[in-house]
C-alpha cells in the first residue's frame, strides 16, 4: 500500500501543499521548525484521525485560518485506489471519509491505513509515565484487532462513568447502576488484559532480535508485563476496592492501571539506560510493531521516520537504513536537516525515491 498524493491546506504551518509521492523513499530536508514534521504528521492523521502530537484538533489549523484540510489518494496491493478526506472548520464536527463517503464513527477507520510512527517524542515511552507504554499496546494492537479498539472504548466509557458515581455522596449513588458499569469493566476487561498478554508474549522475541542487529550487541531487551488482573478476579478486586474508591473518589483497580516494564539485560532501561541506547530502544520497538503488523494484518504499513538519526552513531543508522531499505518495508517517509545524511543513505540505496526541500511551509522538490 502507497500514498501516491498527498494535498494538505492549512495544517499548522503548511498553507497548501500538492506532492507526487514516491512508492518507496520520500525525504524531506529542512531547518527545525520549517513544517518537515508537521508534513509526517498529516500523513500520520489520515491513518488515525487524530495528530501524533497534538491531542487537540483546533490547535492544527493554521492559526489565520479557519478551515484546514487533508486528502489522500492511496493504491492498495490489489491495485484497489482509495481516497481519504479530513476537513476540520473551527467549532464544527470534524469530517472524515472515505472515497466521498463520511465515516459515521472515526474507530471505524483505524486499522484500514496502517501506519508506524517514529519519532524523537517516543522517547516517553520509556521515560514517560504509564499510560504512555498502555498506549503503544493500544495502537500497536488496534490497528489490527477492531474487537480489542472496540471493548477499549467500552472499557474507558464504563470506567468514566463509574468514576462519576464515585465522586457523589453515599446517598446520592444508585449502587445497582453502579455494579451494572462494573459487570461492564470486567467483561471488556479482562478481554483487554488476555489480548495485551498474547501481544507482548509474541512481540518481544520480535523486539530483541530489531534491538540486537541495530545495536551490534549482545544485550538483550525484553519486557515484563503487570496488572492486577494478572492474579486476582477482577470482579472480586472491584467489590473489595469499591468503598476505597468512593472515598478517593476514583477507580483504583483495573487494566488504565497497567504497565509495561521495559528491561535492558533484566534492569529497567529507564534507570540505566544512555541516551543511545534508549534511542535504539524506542526505534527498535517501533520497528518491530511495523514487522508485527504486517505479520497480523497482511497489508504493509506505512513507515514515518521523524529526525531518528541525531544521537546514533554511524554503525547503527547505517543498520536502520539498511532495514528500512529491504524488501520488508513498503513507502517510507523521512526528515532530517541534514542533506549530506540523506545523500549518504540513499547511496546505499537501490530504490525509487525524491528528495523534497522545506523552508516556511512551503515544499519543494530537490530531486
Amino acid at each position: 500500500m502507497i500514498l501516491k498524493h498527498l494535498s494538505i491546506i492549512n495544517y499548522k504551518n503548511l498553507a497548501q501543499v500538492e506532492l507526487e509521492l514516491s512508492p518507496k523513499i520520500n525525504c524531506f530536508v529542512g531547518n527545525n521548525g520549517m513544517g518537515k514534521t508537521n508534513l509526517l504528521d498529516a500523513v500520520y492523521y489520515l491513518s488515525f484521525c487524530r495528530s501524533y502530537t497534538n491531542p487537540i484538533d483546533t490547535q492544527i489549523i493554521k492559526h489565520d485560518a479557519d478551515v484546514c484540510m487533508i486528502q489522500g489518494k492511496y493504491e492498495f496491493e490489489n491495485g484497489n485506489e482509495e481516497e481519504i478526506y479530513c476537513g476540520l472548520r473551527r467549532r464544527q464536527k470534524k469530517q472524515f471519509k472515505r472515497n466521498k463517503k463520511e465515516y459515521e464513527k472515526f474507530s471505524d477507520h483505524i486499522g484500514f491505513i496502517p501506519l508506524v510512527m517514529i519519532s524523537p517524542a517516543d522517547i516517553d515511552i520509556i521515560q514517560g509515565g504509564s499510560e504512555e507504554r498502555r498506549k503503544f499496546m493500544d495502537i500497536a494492537i488496534s490497528q489490527f484487532n477492531k474487537e480489542y479498539m472496540h471493548a477499549l472504548i467500552r472499557y474507558n466509557n464504563a470506567l468514566q462513568q463509574r468514576n462519576a458515581m464515585l465522586k457523589m455522596d453515599d446517598n446520592e449513588i444508585d449502587f445497582t447502576l453502579l455494579e451494572l458499569w462494573e459487570e461492564r469493566m470486567v467483561t471488556d476487561g479482562e478481554f483487554i488484559f488476555e489480548k495485551r498478554r498474547a501481544f507482548v508474549e509474541e512481540f518481544t522475541p520480535i523486539f530483541d532480535g530489531f534491538y540486537k542487529r541495530i545495536s551490534l550487541s549482545g544485550e538483550n531487551v525484553s519486557f515484563d508485563y503487570v496488572s492486577q488482573l494478572a492474579d486476582r478476579d477482577f470482579a472480586a478486586r472491584l467489590r473489595e476496592t469499591r468503598r476505597r474508591d468512593i472515598a478517593v473518589g476514583h477507580t483504583t483497580t483495573g487494566i488504565h492501571r497497567d504497565e509495561l516494564e521495559m528491561l535492558l539485560d533484566g534492569f529497567p532501561i529507564k534507570k540505566t539506560g544512555s541516551q543511545g541506547q534508549n534511542k535504539t530502544y524506542f526505534v527498535s520497538m517501533k520497528l518491530a510493531q511495523f514487522h508485527y503488523l504486517l505479520k497480523t494484518g497482511g497489508r504493509t504499513p506505512i513507515l514515518l521516520l521523524d529526525d531518528i538519526f541525531d544521537r546514533l552513531d554511524a554503525n547503527r543508522v547505517e543498520e536502520i537504513v539498511k532495514l528500512v531499505s529491504g524488501d520488508e518495508f513498503g513507502q517510507i517517509f523521512i526528515s532530517d536537516t541534514n542533506r549530506e545524511s540523506f545523500d549518504k543513505i540513499l547511496e546505499r540505496i537501490n530504490n525509487s525515491y525524491r528528495i523534497y526541500s522545506v523552508k516556511h511551509g512551503e515544499i519543494t522538490i530537490s530531486l
